[in-house]
């Protein structure tokens, strides 16, 4: 299913026992070590993810991850910072972490010049809205970052919010 973000694919739902999970598998025109790059560091987090991952970059490192200022300001968000543990570092292919309870794993495999990266998550448990709500927004997200690969410039997430309550039906679908 195509849809307004530029015709990536609706991401996966998944389940196992009582977790739920979302895939995306996205394929990127770039070089693996230019999408690491992009999914790692801070300067270039900043174009495509609604925070910032501090700290050491190393398995088991503890990390802070503060939400950029525009979207605290625009979703006024209280809790302002949350903490993580990186699980898997092993660039540039696997860098898998937590953020609060929900677990985000990266995955990078190179096709000739192009890149794919499959990014697979689980969830605290929530509702239906929520999920809904989490899938629309991780799509949005790798919208951005194809956006930031393909031209270098950052659109702010926070313009992004038409497109989140579009995708969230199509999500909450997939969740029946």
């Amino acid at each position: 299913m195509s849809d307004s973000t530029g015709g990536d694919d609706l991401g996966e739902i998944l389940r196992e026992g009582e977790r739920t999970g979302l895939q995306f598998v996205r394929r990127y025109g770039h070089p693996i070590d230019q999408v690491w790059s992009a999914i790692t560091e801070s300067d270039q987090l900043r174009a495509w993810m609604p925070a910032d991952i501090v700290g050491e970059r190393r398995e088991g490192a503890e990390i802070r991850l503060p939400f950029w200022p525009a979207q605290v300001e625009k979703y006024e968000i209280t809790e302002t910072e949350l903490t993580g543990r990186i699980e898997v570092w092993d660039p540039p292919r696997t860098f898998q972490w937590t953020w609060g309870g929900d677990v985000l794993r990266f995955e990078l495999a190179a096709e000739g010049d192009d890149t794919t990266l499959r990014f697979t998550t689980w969830l605290e448990p929530g509702d239906r809205e929520a999920t809904g709500n989490t899938a629309a927004g991780y799509h949005v997200c790798f919208h951005a970052l194809r956006a930031w690969l393909d031209t270098g410039v950052a659109e702010p997430l926070t313009e992004h919010d038409h497109l989140v309550h579009e995708l969230e039906p199509a999500y909450a679908a997939r969740l029946d």
